[in-house]
């Protein structure tokens, strides 16, 4: 008899302008500020880039507060940050940055893969730090899509990369600093999945693309309903893939925590944001140029 995690709520992906990018916002989304400890999610491309159209260009800019996750489906990009970091991340790959403190980092295709053209799909993901780690030292992690533990059902028509937390006796290679779990669901053909997420996590399924029903109950769409949103009732996820597609895990537990939110720093008073803010303008972030 499974204990399936209770659904709050289905909704929509709205696309949404970033400067030059039109980008997919389903998390936050009307009625739904959050899904505690994740913040923001945002799915970006496919985009043609070339040499004669690269709009995901982002240059230096700080974070402090919060931990912000790339999720990269297709294309390359390129990672600079101020602890000295410089790394190119490809297709499949997971970077992990922990702003703690503060960092600046700068994301952009890869140049080599500029030159050559091709499409560029990724997520990012903002998963927000507990109070009593807001201030830790920042670090960051590049997770190789070889090196990933992968979960498959029975007649492995649904493959599922553990990045972080645990599913069954896989762990993810991410150094988390909370309780999550983040999968990056690759559906081959029509199949079910099973998965079991602990009674303390509330949690929301993606769909990147494709078509799956959920728990015997709620079907997602590509551009209808491609997001639900689980209450921390229950344990089991089911996924009756109808097409082939992409999906996207996520699960925590709720902090519970106040949040202040400006730009690129999530504090917990707002007489924090302004402290970050001063720290960034002399220089406590370090530099990247």
């Amino acid at each position: 008899m499974k204990n399936f995690k209770k659904i709050k709520q289905i909704s929509t992906s709205p696309m949404v302008s970033m400067g030059p990018l039109r980008l997919r916002q389903p998390i936050p989304n009307v009625g739904l500020e959050n899904v505690d400890p994740f913040l923001l999610l945002h799915h970006y491309g496919p985009y043609a880039i070339s040499a004669f159209n690269n709009p995901f260009d982002l240059g230096p800019h700080p974070h402090r507060g919060f931990e912000p996750i790339t999720l990269l489906y297709k294309g390359e990009q390129f990672h600079r940050d101020s602890l000295g970091n410089e790394m190119v991340v490809k297709a499949g790959d997971v970077q992990w940055t922990t702003a703690g403190r503060g960092i600046i980092h700068s994301e952009a295709p890869d140049k080599a893969f500029v030159e050559r053209s091709g499409d560029l799909e990724g997520i990012q993901l903002w998963l927000n730090l507990p109070k009593s780690k807001k201030m830790i030292t920042p670090n960051y992690q590049h997770l190789k899509h070889e090196d990933m533990p992968v979960f498959s059902n029975d007649d492995q028509s649904i493959n599922t990369k553990i990045v972080a937390g645990w599913q069954g006796d896989l762990k993810g290679l991410a150094e988390t600093q909370t309780d999550v779990n983040i999968y990056m669901i690759d559906v081959q053909d029509k199949g079910e999945l099973i998965l079991s997420i602990p009674e303390n996590h509330s949690g929301a399924l993606y769909l990147l693309n494709g078509e799956v029903e959920v728990n015997n109950d709620k079907v997602l769409k590509y551009k209808e309903n491609q997001l639900v949103v689980f209450d921390t009732e229950g344990t089991d996820i089911t996924i009756q893939s109808k097409s082939k597609g992409s999906l996207l895990f996520i699960s925590g537990e709720p902090f519970n925590e106040p949040i202040a939110q400006y730009g690129p720093y999530v504090m917990n008073t707002q007489t924090e944001i302004l402290e970050a803010m001063r720290d960034f303008q002399q220089g406590k972030m370090g530099y990247l140029y």
